[in-house]
C-alpha cells in the first residue's frame, strides 16, 4: 500500500513492528492499544464541507454491544493529535463499514445493520435517514433490504456486499450457484440493486461469490466486494480459491487506467474481516499535519 501513498500504522508496540520492516518510508507508527484491528469501522470519517475536510467521530460500540469495544471507540481522541484537521464528535452509532457514497449525494447501506436497535434504537428509520443525509450532505439513501455474508459479525456491512466504484456504478456480490446458502439472499439483492439502478441511472457491475471457506464448521464471510482504493490502483482481496482469476479479470477489465494488485486475505477472512475492513482512507493532507 505505501507504494501509493503514505500510510498510518496503529500498533501495540511501535519498535517491535518497525523491526519487521526493512524500509519504512512512507510509514508513519502510532502507539495504542485497540480492542482489535478492523479500522474502517472504529476510525474517524473524513467528510468536506465548504472546502474543509473534518473527520466525524461516531460512536462505536462492538457492531451491536457484541463484542467490548471501549479501547476502541476511544481511538480517535487519543489520534486527534495527529491528524491535520479538525475532528467532531457525533452522538451517533455508525461504523466506516456500513455506508457507501458515490460522492454526488447519495448513500447506500443496508436496514440490517444501519436500522438495527442494537445500534440507534431511540431513533425511528426515518429520523437516522434525516441523520444520515445531515452528516454527509446527501440527499438520497438507498437501503438493501436483502443480502448477507455467513460469518458476518457486522449485520451485514455494505462494504462486505455492494460498492460505488464512481457516481453512477455499484459493484456487487453475486451468487449463481442455487446450491449455495446465500443464493436466495444475494439474488434478492441483485434484484434491489436493478430496481436502483432504473431509478437512478446506475450501472451494475457483477462479482463472483468466493467458494466456500471454512474455520472448522464455520464458514468465513469471503468476498471481493471488500477491495481498497488507493492512489493509482485497487487493492483487490484474495483468498486462494478458484474465483481469483475471474475477480480480478473483472477489476482489470473496469479499471483499465489503474494497477490491480491481489492481496492474499486467506488469513484475515479467519479473523471475519478482510482488506477494506482493516484500512481506513483519508483525505490527503489529514494525517501527521
Amino acid at each position: 500500500m505505501r507504494q501509493f501513498q503514505p500510510c498510518v500504522v496503529v500498533c501495540d508496540d511501535i519498535h517491535d513492528v518497525q523491526r519487521r520492516f526493512h524500509d519504512t518510508t512512507n510509514l508513519h507508527f502510532v502507539s495504542y492499544t485497540t480492542d482489535d484491528c478492523w479500522a474502517r469501522d472504529t476510525s474517524a470519517l473524513c467528510v468536506k464541507r465548504e472546502r474543509e475536510s473534518v473527520l466525524l467521530n461516531f460512536t462505536f460500540n462492538g457492531w451491536g454491544a457484541k463484542f467490548d469495544a471501549t479501547k476502541d471507540d476511544a481511538m480517535n481522541s487519543h489520534l486527534a493529535k495527529h491528524y491535520n484537521a479538525k475532528m467532531h464528535t457525533v452522538d451517533f452509532i455508525l461504523e466506516g463499514g456500513g455506508i457507501e457514497s458515490n460522492g454526488d449525494g447519495v448513500l447506500l447501506t443496508t436496514s440490517a445493520c444501519m436500522l438495527n436497535p442494537n445500534r440507534n434504537k431511540q431513533l425511528t428509520p426515518k429520523q437516522i435517514t434525516h441523520k444520515l443525509k445531515e452528516l454527509f450532505g446527501a440527499h438520497t439513501v438507498l437501503y438493501l433490504n436483502h443480502g448477507y455474508l455467513a460469518g458476518d459479525d457486522t449485520d451485514s456491512h455494505i462494504d462486505t456486499l455492494a460498492r460505488f466504484i464512481s457516481h453512477d456504478t455499484i459493484m456487487y456480490v453475486s451468487c449463481q450457484d442455487k446450491e449455495d446458502e446465500h443464493y436466495e439472499e444475494l439474488q434478492k439483492m441483485a434484484h434491489e440493486l436493478k430496481e436502483f439502478a432504473m431509478h437512478h441511472n446506475f450501472k451494475l457491475i457483477a462479482l463472483p461469490l468466493p467458494s466456500a471457506i471454512y474455520d472448522d464448521d464455520e464458514r468465513l464471510p469471503a468476498t471481493y466486494a471488500n477491495f481498497l482504493f488507493v492512489n493509482g490502483g485497487v487493492l483487490v482481496p484474495v483468498y486462494g480459491v478458484k474465483e481469483d482469476k475471474e475477480a480480478l479479470k473483472i477489476f482489470r477489465d473496469t479499471f483499465t487506467m489503474r494497477k490491480i494488485v491481489p492481496i492474499d486475505c486467506a488469513t484475515l477472512i479467519r479473523q471475519h474481516g478482510s482488506l477494506h475492513c482493516v484500512t481506513m482512507n483519508f483525505a490527503d493532507g489529514i494525517a501527521f499535519g
